[in-house]
């Protein structure tokens, strides 16, 4: 009988000397290749007069990069290559992990004496480990251009010694910065996670027609996510760098 392969955890699916590789690792390095050979073939055939493929880059560029002007302001050269990388490379992610033969294709194994399915692709950002990995990127990004702004000025937010509200307010300021990591990698992960769940039931119980429109709005659910990830990112570091008026 076919059951449901489901699994919180990305599965091990081989190593690299002492390093495991899960497929949602196998997945990500899939993705990252498509974007940089992209990347490259835009590069080396561009052209004062685009052709399709490079019309749709400098539509995509040109589009995050207005949208993020109007969040940064005049640091958007600075700031762009992070938020506009993370969009692109979060959406594609979320995206592939909708294409055919992701959770699909896979290999069976004995464990414990019982046959499982074990599947050699799954999204990146179904794994916990690669959304608190972008997290921390991204807040660490956000300290580093707050200090790099503010120098050391940036930390009296987080140390005010002027009042005793002032010091509860800081220390609140400092709890904040860690609890936006655990909200960075847990909205990414349970939203596109959840989501893949759902086409997985749906597939199983009504596999021709009903996962249609389930599957569209898990388009517009990555797409959102990756917009949001990265603008949040944004916000912060438009606000790390601001000075106190």
């Amino acid at each position: 009988m076919t059951q449901i392969h489901i699994s919180l955890a990305a599965e091990k699916i081989g190593e690299i000397g002492i390093v495991p590789i899960t497929n949602s690792i196998l997945t990500t390095w899939i993705v990252m290749l498509f974007l940089v050979l992209f990347a490259i073939f835009v590069n080396l055939n561009f052209s004062l007069v685009p052709n399709r493929v490079q019309s749709i880059a400098e539509i995509l560029i040109g589009g995050l990069y207005d949208l993020f002007h109007s969040i940064v302001g005049d640091k958007i050269k600075i700031y762009f290559p992070l938020v506009g990388t993370l969009f692109i490379y979060i959406v594609f992610m979320n995206w592939a992990g909708l294409l055919p033969g992701i959770g699909s294709i896979g290999l069976k194994q004995l464990i414990h004496g019982e046959e499982e399915f074990l599947p050699l692709f799954r999204s990146g950002s179904a794994d916990l480990n690669t959304t608190l990995g972008l997290a921390l990127v991204s807040m660490a990004s956000i300290q580093f251009f707050g200090i790099k702004s503010l120098g050391v000025g940036y930390f009296s937010k987080f140390f005010n010694f002027k009042s005793p509200i002032m010091f509860y307010v800081g220390i609140l300021e400092l709890i904040s910065e860690f609890s936006k990591i655990i909200s960075f990698a847990f909205r990414l992960f349970g939203n596109v996670f959840a989501g893949e769940v759902l086409l997985t039931v749906i597939a199983f119980l009504m596999p021709l027609i009903a996962p249609l429109p389930f599957l569209g709005l898990e388009l517009f659910v990555g797409f959102i996510q990756a917009l949001v990830f990265s603008m949040l990112t944004g916000v912060f570091l438009a606000t790390a760098t601001a000075k106190e008026h």
